[in-house]
């Protein structure tokens, strides 16, 4: 099929981009399994269409708690010179995440304090019971102003919750008090997570994917023929497995080039 819509039919029209089955792809079907993960994983971890933004909510249970506010392993010693040895121990306020979260953008706390107050004593409902009659005469500017006003006082009074995680490991640490957590309260994580192609098949038609998939089925079959060249078939055919190496590996650069300058998120800028 010209738009694969599965694993099969994906690794079918790479072969059949590079000649199948009018030639023999000469690369074993052990070795195509792996170059699909390696594809996937890449395209997973780089592509903007191979995750997602979502949120996850979490609810605190009293083992978080006991783990985060207790000691954490026994620590490792460490002699340094001849006399002084010293100990180090890494804390444990952690929360395990699902392995297809690669990323961590903010973690939001539904409870604890709040600068601006609750209910009838929140500063945004006093604002709206005093001045709701100033509409006509109050330009939205000014609104405006007001409630940046107020954020700002709730951003530095009630600072946004520190947290520290990488793709690699499971475990997202947050910088809290955790003294002031309490079993059944709630974290909302805002995250990236990667898109499965079991359950999102469309993955296995996108166009970056396909070509680069075929480039990696192309170098590993020149790689395989690299130690046959110069060996002549029937017919006075020879094999250059070198050729069609550094063929694949000069598609593979331009598609690196325009993962970065086009697939790419971009990376922030970081002042200060």
């Amino acid at each position: 099929m010209a738009k694969p819509s599965s694993r099969q039919e994906l690794i079918d029209y790479c072969k059949r981009k590079l000649g199948a089955p009018v030639l023999e792809i000469n690369v074993a079907q052990e070795q195509i399994e792996d170059l699909v993960d390696d594809a996937i994983q890449f395209f997973q971890e780089r592509h903007f269409d191979g995750v997602a933004q979502t949120i996850l909510k979490y609810e605190i249970t009293q083992e978080d708690i006991d783990r985060a506010r207790g000691k954490s392993g026994e620590g490792e010693s460490s002699k340094v010179g001849i006399a002084k040895t010293y100990t180090y121990k890494e804390n444990s306020n952690y929360i395990e995440v699902p392995d297809h979260v690669i990323g961590i953008n903010k973690v939001f706390k539904l409870f604890g304090g709040n600068s601006l107050g609750y209910g009838m004593f929140n500063f945004k409902y006093q604002l709206f019971l005093n001045d709701i009659y100033y509409w006509g005469s109050t330009d939205i500017l000014t609104y405006f102003m007001t409630k940046r006003y107020l954020e700002d006082l709730d951003w530095i009074l009630s600072p946004d919750t520190m947290v520290r995680f990488n793709k690699r490991d499971t475990k997202l640490y947050i910088d809290i008090d955790w003294g002031t957590v309490s079993p059944g309260n709630i974290f909302l994580i805002d995250c990236y997570r990667v898109l499965d192609p079991t359950d999102y098949t469309k993955v296995w038609n996108d166009s970056f994917l396909k070509q680069y998939l075929t480039a990696l089925i192309k170098k590993q079959w020149g790689q395989n023929l690299i130690k046959f060249r110069g060996v002549k078939l029937p017919g006075g055919v020879e094999l250059n497995g070198r050729e069609i190496y550094e063929d694949a590996q000069r598609e593979i650069d331009i598609l690196m080039e325009r993962m970065s300058s086009t697939y790419e998120e971009p990376v922030f800028d970081c002042i200060g």
